[in-house]
């Protein structure tokens, strides 16, 4: 079984700053990509950024500049850094990875629950 748990989602005034972390664990042999989601209330989801094992980056244009998406390798962690935060941020941010399980060797996708990011004075 494989697990993601996210942390540091919350209710942060607009230009604040916010770190969302998402640790996997489980019986991973490989992880490829790691990467972070969101979905606004009558939106449909969308990338907001993603990390290879090899540490390339990719991010949504929305984002650049005031984002961060980084990799630890050794603790099967990714992390995303917001800053400069805007209202239209509020959203559920989720944790994404695609790696391969220990027990098959096969890749699979998997998703974390989500955590609430809210940005509002």
């Amino acid at each position: 079984q494989v697990q993601l748990v996210e942390s540091g989602g919350g209710l942060v005034q607009p230009g604040g700053s916010l770190r969302l972390s998402c640790a996997a664990s489980g019986s991973i042999f490989n992880i490829y990509v790691m990467g972070w989601y969101r979905q606004a209330p009558g939106k449909q989801r969308e990338l907001v950024a993603g990390i290879t094992s090899g540490g390339s980056t990719n991010y949504a244009d929305s984002v650049k500049g005031r984002f961060t998406i980084s990799r630890d390798n050794a603790k099967n962690t990714v992390y995303l850094q917001m800053n400069s935060l805007k209202p239209e941020a509020t959203a559920v941010y989720s944790c994404n990875a695609v790696l391969q399980i220990r027990a098959t060797m096969s890749a699979t996708n998997h998703w974390g629950q989500g955590t609430q990011v809210t940005v509002s004075s």
